[in-house]
C-alpha cells in the first residue's frame, strides 16, 4: 500500500482493525498479543513507530532490520505463535520518518501466543484462555466462516493420495531445504499443515475439506463436491463455442499443473533477464494468476471456476466471498484470504507468495508481458481477473528461441558458413515453433526467419558494429525494428553486446554459435 493511503488510516485513529505501537528501537513486548488477537478476530493494520494518539514518532533506522527479522521469526515460530502464520512487515516512510507496517488478515484458525488465546474488541486485546465458552465461540466462528475447515470424519488416510503427499513433501523441501515435513509421516504432516480439525460443537474430529481438495482421490472429491471443476476454454476462432477445452476436476495440486499446461499450450511466451536469470514472463505471470484461481475461491458454491483465453484477453473467474465490490487498486487494497489453510500450504510448497504479493506480481509481469498493459481485478460474488493479451506480441520477440534446442550443423570449410548460419537459425526457430505447438506457426513466418538469418550473417561477417550500422547494412527496417531483431538474436544466445556503453560497444558472435558452425 502507498504511504499516502497508510497515512489516511493512521489519521483516523485506532479501531478494532487498526493498532498503533510505540517502537523506537525494539519490538514492544505486547505486539504479538495484538497479532494473535487480530488473526483471531477481523484482521487489520498494525503500525510500529506510531503512538496511541496517532503521532508518528518513527523507528531508529539502525534498528529496522533487527526488528523486522525478530517479527518474522516470531510469527513463524510455532513455540510462540501456534499455529504459525506467515506474515511480513514493511518499512514505510511517512513525514520523513520510518515506521513499520504489517497487514494482518483474519485467519481461519484460532491462534495462541505463548500458550494464551487472545481476542480483540474496540478496547484492545484480551486473554480469553481461561474462558472456555469464549474460546469455543471463536472456534465455531472460524468453522462457520471458512468452508475449508469443514470436517469429514469418514475420510481416512487411505482416501488421500500418498504419492501427492510425498510429492508435496519434496516440493516443500526444495523450497525450504531441511523442511520439517521431511521428518514426519503422512498423518503427522497433514496435521501439522492444519488439515485435521476438531469440531468444537459436536466433538468430532477428522480431515477437512482442505485435505480432500489438496490430496483426495478424484472419486472422493467428486462425492464431496459433485459440482467442483475448473473449465479451461480457448475461444479465438470459434467464439460461439470453443477451439479447445479442458474440464479439470482433480485435486488442487494437479489442477494447478493442468491449468498451467493449458496456458502454455495456447499463449505465446516471452523471455526476460531477471538479474542473471533468463525467465519466462508468461510462466511468471500465470503462476500467480493460476495459483490465485486455485486457492482463493469458495468451493462449496456450485459456480465453476473458468479460465477463458480469447484473442484479446485471458479472463479468470471464480465464486467468491466478497469483502468489497468493483475494481480494486493495489495501492489501497487490503487482501483477504479466502482459504488461509490452502494458501499456507501452497506457500510451503513454493507455489504461492505472501498474501497480496500475488496481485502485485501479476501487475508487474502483465506489464512486461504486454509491453505496458494493466491487469484488472474485480471483487464481487464472482471474483474476476482480466489479463490483456491482444496485439502487443511482436512476431520476432515471440519466437522464443532456446539455444539449448539447437541441433548441430553438418558442414565443412569456410564456404559452408552461410549455410550453417541459415540452418542454425532455422533449426533454432523451428524447435521453438515445435514447442509452442500450432499457435506459433503463424507468427514464426518464413519472412521473419529470413530477416533474422540476414541480420545474423551480417554480424558474423562484420562484428563489433552497432544498431544503426546493421540497419544500413541489412536495410531490414528502421533502427527500432533492428533493435527488436537484435534483442531476439541475443535471446537465442547467438550474439552478445560487448562494450562499456552503447556508443562504443558492438555486437559479436558468441562461442555458442561458433561451436555450432565449427562442429562439422
Amino acid at each position: 500500500m502507498s504511504p499516502e493511503f497508510l497515512n489516511t488510516i493512521i489519521q483516523k485513529g485506532e479501531t478494532i482493525q487498526v493498532e498503533f505501537k510505540t517502537a523506537t528501537f525494539e519490538l514492544p513486548k505486547n505486539v504479538f498479543e495484538s497479532v494473535c488477537a487480530m488473526l483471531n478476530r477481523q484482521g487489520g493494520h498494525l503500525f510500529l513507530g506510531v503512538t496511541n494518539d496517532g503521532t508518528i514518532e518513527g523507528v531508529i533506522e539502525d534498528c529496522v532490520a533487527d526488528m523486522k527479522l525478530a517479527f518474522v521469526s516470531s510469527v513463524n515460530n510455532i513455540a510462540q505463535l501456534n499455529p504459525k502464520f506467515y506474515l511480513n512487515i514493511h518499512e514505510v516512510e511517512i513525514d520523513g520518518k520510518t515506521i513499520l507496517y504489517a497487514y494482518i488478515p483474519e485467519s481461519s484458525q484460532v491462534h495462541s501466543y505463548l500458550g494464551k488465546v487472545y481476542d480483540r474488541n474496540e478496547d484492545g486485546d484480551f486473554d480469553i484462555s481461561n474462558n472456555p465458552d469464549l474460546v469455543r465461540q471463536l472456534h465455531l466462528k472460524k468453522q462457520g466462516s471458512f468452508s475449508e475447515n469443514t470436517i469429514y470424519p469418514a475420510i481416512k488416510l487411505t482416501d488421500l493420495r500418498a504419492d501427492l503427499i510425498q510429492r508435496s513433501r519434496t516440493l516443500a523441501n526444495n523450497n525450504k531445504p531441511g523442511h520439517p515435513w521431511m521428518e514426519l509421516n503422512d498423518d503427522q504432516m497433514l496435521r501439522s499443515a492444519n488439515l485435521w480439525k476438531k469440531d468444537w460443537k459436536t466433538g468430532e474430529e477428522g480431515y477437512t475439506l482442505s485435505a480432500a481438495l489438496l490430496f483426495g482421490k478424484d472419486e472422493v472429491i467428486q462425492q464431496i463436491l459433485p459440482h467442483y471443476k475448473t473449465d479451461a476454454i480457448l475461444r479465438k476462432e470459434n467464439t460461439d463455442r470453443y477451439d479447445d477445452r479442458e474440464i479439470v476436476k482433480t485435486n488442487l495440486i494437479e489442477s494447478y499443473d493442468k491449468l498451467m499446461a493449458f496456458v502454455a499450450k495456447h499463449l505465446p511466451d516471452k523471455f526476460q533477464m531477471e538479474g542473471d536469470q533468463r525467465i519466462s514472463v508468461r510462466d511468471k505471470l500465470f503462476r500467480e494468476v493460476i495459483a490465485n484461481t486455485v486457492i482463493h475461491r469458495e468451493f462449496i458454491n456450485e459456480y465453476p471456476a473458468r479460465l477463458i483465453i480469447t484473442k484479446s484477453e485471458v479472463t479468470i473467474e471464480n465464486w467468491n466471498r466478497p469483502h468489497g465490490s468493483g475494481r480494486f487498486h493495489l495501492d489501497t487494497y487490503s487482501p483477504f484470504p479466502k482459504n488461509p489453510v490452502i494458501a499456507a500450504f501452497f506457500r510451503e510448497i513454493g507455489r504461492a507468495e505472501e498474501l497480496g504479493s500475488g496481485y502485485r506480481n501479476s501487475e508487474r509481469y502483465t506489464r512486461l508481458y504486454t509491453n505496458g498493459g494493466e491487469p484488472v481485478f474485480e471483487e464481487g460474488d464472482i471474483f474476476r481477473t482480466i489479463i490483456p493479451v491482444g496485439d502487443f506480441v511482436d512476431p520476432v520477440n515471440d519466437l522464443a528461441v532456446d539455444p539449448a534446442n539447437v541441433h548441430k550443423i553438418d558442414g565443412a570449410g569456410d564456404g559452408a558458413v552461410d549455410g550453417a548460419v541459415d540452418r542454425a537459425v532455422d533449426r533454432a526457430v523451428d524447435r521453438a515453433v515445435d514447442r509452442a505447438v500450432d499457435r506459433a506457426i503463424d507468427r514464426a513466418t518464413n519472412e521473419t526467419k529470413q530477416k533474422l538469418t540476414s541480420l545474423l550473417k551480417a554480424i558474423l561477417k562484420d562484428e563489433g558494429r552497432r544498431n544503426p550500422d546493421y540497419q544500413k547494412i541489412t536495410k531490414l527496417g528502421s533502427e527500432s525494428t533492428i533493435k527488436r531483431y537484435l534483442d531476439q538474436l541475443r535471446e537465442t544466445g547467438f550474439i552478445e553486446f560487448k562494450g562499456t556503453a552503447p556508443q562504443t560497444g558492438g555486437y559479436y558472435i558468441t562461442d555458442k554459435l561458433k561451436k555450432i558452425i565449427d562442429d562439422k
